[in-house]
């Protein structure tokens, strides 16, 4: 697209049909589209939910330790307030953590059962953030999310009894 003058969205939007079908192919008639906001693919509004979470952007970078883990905590009060309010509940909570020089690190952990709770959520958070050693870094964002979402309506924990025999527990 470069070599014929293409660099943005309005560029693009100046070539003709005919032209971009020529350099392009079948493409170009998505291009062509594409660039002038005609999309006639259907609307998924009920797709499956795969995630739920927050982040937040600092105004200023954080330093102080304590401060970090403040707003960690205030995060994970708003992942649990939107699982409770999707009645559901995640497995694998991920923290995102960039820094003020832009680098991003990811950390995630899987349970065996499902969490929503607050404690637990934070509890995990903050064990994350603790792995990745942000001293002497400044951060820039911190988020919360919860993935392998089970929807906490239709889930039951089924205890089975145990019971022994000859003197082995099964």
């Amino acid at each position: 697209m470069h070599s014929l003058g293409i660099h943005t969205g309005a560029d693009l939007k100046e070539r003709s049909l005919l032209e971009l079908t020529h350099h392009f192919g079948k493409a170009g008639q998505y291009y062509y589209k594409i660039a002038r906001a005609e999309d006639d693919r259907p609307v998924e509004a009920n797709r499956v939910r795969k995630s739920i979470g927050a982040e937040t952007s600092f105004a200023r970078d954080l330093s102080d330790h304590s401060e970090m883990l403040q707003e960690l905590e205030q995060i994970a009060q708003i992942v649990e307030q939107r699982l409770e309010q999707h009645e559901t509940r995640g497995r694998t909570l991920t923290l995102k953590v960039k820094f003020s020089d832009y680098q991003q690190l990811t950390r995630s952990k899987t349970m065996l059962a499902p969490i929503s709770e607050l404690s637990r959520i934070f509890e995990i958070a903050k064990a994350l953030f603790e792995s990745i050693d942000p001293e002497n870094r400044s951060i820039r964002l911190l988020g919360i999310s919860l993935s392998n979402l089970d929807n906490a309506k239709q889930t039951q924990v089924i205890q089975l009894p145990l019971f022994q025999n000859r003197g082995v527990i099964f």
